[in-house]
């Protein structure tokens, strides 16, 4: 506001002006204050590391090794060989003709013994072309023209076999391998000539019958007793994603949608309630179960954050609580029912002397006000056997997906991530029965049925 502005304004509204200014510069003074004390707060606190957060490992630190000193000379041990072929393709065999030593000339008999060892290569790797000829003509007895059928798995269109697919998806999925590479790795490895183009197609096409698989995978998940769910950021056409894993101890299954809210899960399920539900505290992966069992990694990993910060009221008793009950959980086969249950009673009484004490730092106080309300979800996997006390499992599924990120960069169309989360789906339930992630894809674009132990 100019001087000749100020000069027109009568006595009362200068007063009224000098009144809102100097309410609004109370309230950006308060503000600041609030912020420069919340900063302040957090000067003293430690910082986040792998160990004591959910900050992936990649993301940590790492410290200098030390330098190593020179090793004392160690006993020698005996040592290791490849072993044998069971059957070899082909057996040569060495024979000398004379003997090095006289010349004299030798014969298969007088050289019984031999020393066996196996020389592996690989031939010469070239595409196995088939050319059809689908013979047409008119027929003598009626004059009308016919075609002959194309032979069985040799289809017009397309000209490359599910062989192919199934090793470009395989390439894709599983070693993140994006398409100009895999033109390139396909011409330079295999001889094959296919541009970039022609791999997309290829892909796209392969997603329809990956969805079916995959839908299979989500109905033996959706009627398990025991499911475990995470999730991880995906990135779809320059945006931010989520990619979800939900997994049961027969089935995995990927989605990728657009956001991280608890809707994601409820359309998955379909109404179905799984008895058991296992997650960390994210509040959209809370109440899709009848009960639910909280990670205890994640649990451990806060409590050692505020053991870092300084809290000695909570968090070690924790910390030594959840490690006692993880203990517990990997003795559960060779224990009885009845000491299962006295195991869990103890940890219950336990937890309620911790929660008793006062902790003496925030993060102590924040986690312990964490585990009032939801206290009774931390120890059911001690009597229920086959409930997990971490969800490690989701975490190790999504950490392929991670890597494919990192390398690709993201997905720049839509049935991109549809395709991905399908071929994720089949690859993992696959490995679950003992299938590699190339047989698993092959079943899959064959229709064989997931669960099949073909």
């Amino acid at each position: 506001m100019n001087r000749d502005v100020l000069e027109r304004l009568s006595k009362d509204e200068l007063i009224a002006l000098m009144l809102a200014h100097d309410a609004a510069l109370t309230a950006q003074i308060a503000a600041l204050s609030k912020r420069v004390g919340e900063l302040e707060a957090n000067l003293g606190r430690p910082p986040k590391t792998p160990d004591n957060s959910s900050l992936p490992p990649s993301q940590g630190r790492k410290t200098n090794r030390a330098e190593r000193r020179a090793a004392k000379r160690r006993k020698g041990h005996p040592g290791t060989f490849r072993t044998l072929a069971d059957k070899p393709d082909r057996i040569v065999e060495a024979l000398a003709a004379a003997c090095p030593h006289c010349s004299y000339a030798l014969g298969a008999a007088d050289q019984p013994g031999f020393h066996a060892y196996d020389h592996v290569d690989l031939p010469p790797i070239r595409p196995v072309v088939t050319r059809v000829h689908r013979h047409r003509g008119a027929c003598p007895c009626c004059r009308r023209t016919f075609s002959a059928a194309a032979p069985a798995g040799l289809p017009p269109g397309s000209p490359f076999g599910p062989g192919l697919v199934a090793l470009i998806l395989h390439l894709h999925v599983t070693q993140a391998i994006g398409f100009e590479r895999l033109a390139q790795l396909m011409d330079e490895v295999f001889g094959l000539t296919i541009s970039e183009g022609a791999i997309a197609n290829l892909l796209a096409r392969a997603e329809a019958p990956l969805t079916v698989a995959a839908e299979q995978i989500a109905e033996a998940v959706r009627h398990a007793k025991v499911v475990a769910s995470d999730e991880t950021s995906a990135r779809v056409e320059g945006k931010n994603w989520w990619q979800w894993v939900l997994l049961s101890s027969t089935a995995v299954y990927h989605v990728i949608a657009e956001t991280r809210a608890a809707r994601v899960v409820t359309g998955f399920l379909q109404g179905a309630t799984p008895e058991i539900w296992v997650a960390d505290r994210y509040a959209g992966q809370a109440g899709h179960g009848k009960e639910r069992q909280i990670c205890l990694a994640h649990l451990l990993r806060d409590a050692q954050y505020a053991i870092d910060e300084g809290d000695i009221g909570f968090a070690p008793g924790f910390k030594k609580l959840l490690q006692r009950a993880c203990a517990i959980g990997r003795r559960r086969e060779a224990l009885k029912d009845s000491t299962l249950a006295q195991y869990s009673a103890e940890l219950d009484r336990r937890l309620t002397r911790l929660l008793a004490a006062t902790p003496t730092a925030i993060a102590g106080r924040k986690l312990a006000r964490a585990i009032r309300q939801c206290r009774g979800d931390l120890f059911r996997f001690v009597t229920r056997r086959d409930v997990p006390a971490t969800n490690n499992g989701c975490e190790r599924a999504l950490r392929p997906s991670v890597v494919f990120r990192r390398v690709t960069g993201s997905f720049r169309s839509l049935w991109g991530p549809r395709l991905y989360a399908a071929a994720a789906s089949v690859i993992a339930t696959g490995r679950l029965h003992r299938k590699s992630a190339l047989q698993a894809i092959r079943d899959a674009l064959a229709e064989v049925p997931v669960f099949s132990s073909a």
